[in-house]
């Protein structure tokens, strides 16, 4: 066993240094999202795949990768020549035997169509606009909590639980569960990661199965007793006649859970580190609170809290010149798109003026981010309290230090000083 383990972990490098080198030969340029480069700054490799080769074969995953704005916007909205179901990719024997129940996030019509009719009913704007109220507690309580700390982790403080608190109100979860809710979320949201490891898999296999089970008993008993919840609200939901299984309701759960926490801590984060890195924008945001939702808008542009997203061919089609077969798998760089010169001036500047939402960071299409209002509402709510209550906040670290993601980005720890 010993051996085999030491053998994999060399044979495993050279593999894949000799993949990257047959791409560099055939284009110039390789996508190794596995790089260290990647985790830390990303932007430098969007541009060379942009410039050299914007629709390019990566030998390393065996599908096509596509950088450009045009070409990755033009994808997310064509549901019928792109599938958002792995089972109708290259593996789809493998993943059609394991029965696995789809979330609406990997479904194509109809079943995601009556999914997400089902769901969205929840997620109405006066819904969300109902919450405010809450959301603006939990941020003062947060704060409260901070007091006149001389240094605090924005993560650890603000990130992680505003996004988790709020989530876990909606969805109708006591506060006493919040820790395991958490542990379980960011175990799953792992899945999403192809640097995810065996022992990462175990840990989410069991996430997946304690919070089924916990999701289980409170589904039955909102059918027994209904609140006002989200959870109640989709157990009740109907469009057509028809309701979610129970096994597409517990799937739909744990997305909202997962979606709710990774990516809105994933945009407070990486928005708060964009404006300490530029003092410049951070000053006029603290001066023009009333711009916040432009602000927003650019601060998700600037840095994506989902970097990459998947698709697979089912005819075969054309892409930037070059013609992709069936059943082949195409992996869209949001991030990359979001600093394509072909669709902003000056990308790699942040401009919190600039309010374009056309920006790729909640996706496209069908397939649109459903929670993007709630995303927006914490952090539109949060930054301009932020940077009053401290208006010369800066990094107490050279470095921030990401997570080693590649669809997720976000920070581990974000240490700031008040001055």
């Amino acid at each position: 066993m010993a051996v085999r383990q030491t053998v994999a972990r060399v044979v495993r490098p050279v593999v894949v240094r000799g993949l990257l080198a047959k791409e560099r030969l055939k284009t110039g340029v390789t996508f190794n999202p596995l790089s260290r480069q990647w985790r830390d700054d990303p932007v430098p490799l969007f541009e060379r795949l942009r410039e050299k080769d914007p629709v390019h074969y990566s030998e390393l995953i065996g599908g096509w990768v596509v950088s450009r704005h045009e070409d990755v916007d033009a994808i997310l909205r064509d549901h019928h020549r792109f599938s958002s179901d792995p089972r109708r990719g290259p593996n789809a024997d493998v993943l059609a035997a394991l029965e696995v129940t789809q979330s609406m996030l990997n479904l194509d019509p109809p079943d995601h169509t009556r999914t997400r009719s089902l769901v969205t009913q929840a997620f109405t704007p006066r819904a969300i606009e109902g919450w405010r109220e809450r959301i603006e507690a939990v941020i003062s309580d947060l704060f409260a909590e901070i007091g006149e700390a001389a240094e605090f982790d924005v993560m650890e403080c603000l990130a992680v639980p505003l996004p988790v608190v709020v989530i876990a109100e909606i969805l109708g979860v006591p506060p006493s569960d919040l820790p395991r809710f958490k542990a379980w979320s960011d175990d799953i949201a792992r899945t999403l990661e192809p640097s995810m490891s065996a022992e990462d898999g175990g840990r989410a296999q069991r996430a997946r199965q304690e919070l089924g089970d916990y999701f289980g008993a409170i589904i039955e008993a909102r059918r027994a007793e209904p609140r006002d919840d989200l959870i109640t609200s989709l157990v009740q939901a109907e469009a057509a006649g028809e309701r979610l299984t129970h096994d597409e309701l517990l799937a739909t759960l744990v997305l909202l859970l997962v979606a709710g926490n990774e990516t809105t801590t994933n945009l407070i984060g990486n928005g708060t580190l964009a404006l300490l890195r530029h003092p410049e924008q951070q000053r006029w945001l603290r001066d023009h609170p009333e711009q916040v939702e432009s602000a927003v808008e650019e601060l998700l542009r600037f840095d994506s809290p989902v970097q990459i997203n998947g698709r697979t061919t089912l005819v075969e089609v054309e892409v930037g010149g070059k013609r992709i077969p069936p059943q082949r798998q195409v992996i869209l760089l949001q991030g990359a798109a979001n600093y394509d010169p072909l669709r902003w001036e000056r990308p790699h500047g942040l401009d919190l003026s600039r309010g374009d939402k056309g920006h790729l960071s909640f996706g496209r299409g069908i397939h649109y981010c459903v929670g993007a209002p709630l995303a927006r509402m914490e952090a539109q709510m949060l930054f301009p309290r932020m940077l009053a209550r401290w208006p010369n906040l800066r990094l107490a670290e050279r470095d921030a230090s990401f997570r080693p993601n590649v669809v997720l980005r976000g920070l581990e720890r974000l240490p700031v000083r008040v001055d």
